[in-house]
C-alpha cells in the first residue's frame, strides 16, 4: 500500500497574497496533506525585519482560508522545524526558492524542494505601496530613546519625524548623533507626527501623554507609565475617546519567548498555578543618578517593579486580595523591596534591588511541576518545564534580539495599522493594576520599613 506523503512548509503570510496562495499549491502538489507552519512573531529573521500590518491569529485565518492547508501550525521557536519534521512524520520539506540552499541541513530529515516564487508581488511591495509609515516623535533624550531609535530600524512601518527634550544639550547631541530633525517646543512635535513615544523621567510622563492624546497622537510610553492608578485610567479612557492607541512599553510583555510560556501555563501545562516568584536587581555604584533621586521618583520600586509584576497579573489577574510591602531605605529612596500578594487561590512575591543584589530569576510553581526561567528572565531566551517525573522536563530556546525594543514597537505600530486600541501582550486593566500598586507604595499602605 503506497504511503501518504507529508509535506510542511513554513511563512510568515502577511498581507496574504496570490505569491502566497501560488507558493501553498505548489506545496500541496508535491504530496498528499499538507502542515503549514505559521511564523508566531511575525519576524523574518534572515532580513531582519519586524513587519506589522498583520497579527498571527489574521494571518492563520487567512491561510486557512485559502482551503490548501490540511493543518495549520505556529512557528514558535528556532529549531522547531526539526521537531515539527519528526513529530508529524513529514516527507518533504518545502520553502520558496527566496531560500535556495537555507535549508539543505533538513536534508538529514526529510526531502528539501525549494519552489519558485511568483514573479513581481510581495508583502513588502503591498506594505510599501499601501500605506505611509506612522510618523513617530521621541519626547526625552536619555538612554532608553538611544536604544529606541537602533530598535525602530528593525520595524517596518515607521518613520522618526525628530525629537523634543527641555535639556538643550542634550536635544542637540541626540539629533546630531541620528541625523534627525530637532524641535523647539513639544507642541512642535506633536503637530509634525501621527505618533509620539514617550522616554522622559517617570513624574513627567502623565502630562506629555494627555497632551499627545489630545492632540490625536497615539501614544507608547516608557514602563512604568504613571505612579497612579486614576491617572492610569484617566488616560486609557482618553485614548479610547480619541480612538488612539495608547501603550506602556514593557519591553518583557512583548517578548516571544516570555509569550509563549504564558500560552503554555495559561493552557495548563504546569497545572493550576499556585505560587510566581519573580526578582530584579542591579546594582548602580553610581548614586547621583535619577535612580537614587527621591524628587525623581527613585528607587527600586518604581524602577524596576513593572517587570516583575507582569508575570504574576498576567497570570492571576488583577482581583489580588492583599498585597503587603517590606523595604529598605537609604536617603528616601527604597533599596531593596519585597511584595507579597495573595490571591484567593495563589500567593506570589516580588524582589526588587537598586543596591542590594538577589538572583533574579522567575519560577512559577503548579500543580502539575513548575517553569523556571533563569536570570535575566525578563530579556529570556530560554525557559525549563519542570515535572516529578525528570524525563518529562522540556527545555525551550528562542532568540532575543537586541535590546528587545523591536518587539514592542512592531506591536504598537500593529495595533495603529489594524485599528486594535490595546495590545493582548498587556492590556489596559494590567498597566493601571500595575500603576495602582506603584501608588500603594508611594501611600506606604500595608508597608513596613526593615
Amino acid at each position: 500500500m503506497k504511503k501518504n506523503k507529508t509535506v510542511i512548509t513554513y511563512g510568515t503570510y502577511d498581507l496574504l497574497h496570490q505569491g502566497h496562495i501560488n507558493l501553498l499549491r505548489r506545496a500541496k502538489e508535491l504530496g498528499d496533506y499538507l502542515i503549514v507552519g505559521v511564523t508566531n512573531d511575525n519576524f523574518d529573521r534572515e532580513r531582519g525585519k519586524l513587519n506589522v500590518f498583520n497579527n498571527v491569529l489574521e494571518r492563520v485565518e487567512a491561510v486557512r482560508a485559502t482551503g490548501l492547508a490540511d493543518k495549520i501550525i505556529i512557528e514558535d521557536y528556532f529549531g522547531q522545524k526539526i521537531d515539527d519534521i519528526q513529530k508529524y512524520g513529514a516527507d518533504i520539506f518545502a520553502i520558496g526558492s527566496d531560500w535556495e540552499g537555507k535549508f539543505d541541513y533538513l536534508n538529514e530529515y526529510c526531502q528539501v524542494v525549494y519552489l519558485p516564487r511568483t514573479e513581481g508581488i510581495s508583502s513588502t511591495q503591498i506594505r510599501s505601496n499601501s500605506r505611509r509609515p506612522v510618523r513617530v516623535g521621541i519626547v526625552g533624550c536619555g538612554r532608553i530613546a538611544t536604544r529606541f531609535i537602533l530598535e525602530a530600524s528593525f520595524v517596518s512601518g515607521i518613520e522618526i519625524t525628530g525629537a523634543f527634550d527641555t535639556d538643550s544639550q542634550n536635544l542637540d547631541k541626540y539629533t546630531r548623533r541620528f541625523g534627525i530633525t530637532p524641535f523647539a517646543s513639544f507642541a512642535d512635535l506633536i503637530q509634525a507626527s501621527d505618533a509620539i513615544y514617550v522616554a522622559t523621567p517617570h513624574l513627567s510622563h502623565h502630562l506629555y501623554i494627555k497632551e499627545a492624546l489630545t492632540a490625536g497622537k497615539h501614544v507608547l510610553c516608557e514602563t512604568p507609565m504613571v505612579l497612579n492608578g486614576d491617572d492610569a485610567e484617566e488616560l486609557y479612557e482618553l485614548a479610547l475617546k480619541k480612538d488612539k492607541v495608547l501603550m506602556e512599553a514593557n519591553k518583557t510583555a512583548h517578548c516571544p519567548a516570555f509569550n509563549h510560556l504564558m500560552v503554555m501555563i495559561k493552557s495548563g501545562a504546569i497545572g493550576e498555578v499556585v505560587d510566581v516568584e519573580a526578582s530584579l536587581s542591579k546594582l548602580l555604584a553610581d548614586k547621583t543618578l535619577r535612580e537614587f533621586d527621591a524628587s525623581q521618583a527613585g528607587g527600586s520600586m518604581y524602577e524596576l517593579a513593572s517587570y516583575p509584576l507582569l508575570p504574576i497579573i498576567k497570570l492571576l489577574g488583577t482581583n489580588y486580595k492583599r498585597l503587603n510591602i517590606y523595604s529598605k531605605m537609604e536617603n528616601g529612596v527604597d533599596i531593596y523591596t519585597k511584595g507579597v500578594m495573595i490571591y484567593p487561590t495563589a500567593i506570589c512575591s516580588f524582589k526588587l534591588g537598586l543596591g542590594v543584589k538577589t538572583e533574579g530569576n522567575l519560577v512559577i510553581s503548579g500543580t502539575k511541576g513548575y517553569a523556571y526561567v533563569e536570570a535575566p528572565w525578563w530579556k529570556t531566551d530560554y525557559f525549563e518545564l519542570r515535572y516529578e517525573d525528570i524525563n518529562q522536563n522540556k527545555k525551550y530556546f528562542y532568540k532575543w534580539d537586541g535590546d528587545g525594543l523591536r518587539y514592542e514597537i512592531q506591536e504598537w505600530i500593529s495595533c495603529i495599522f489594524n485599528n486594535r486600541h490595546e495590545s493582548s501582550r498587556f492590556k489596559a486593566k494590567e498597566s493601571i493594576a500595575t500603576a495602582r500598586i506603584m501608588q500603594q507604595f508611594t501611600e506606604r499602605k500595608n508597608h513596613t520599613e526593615i
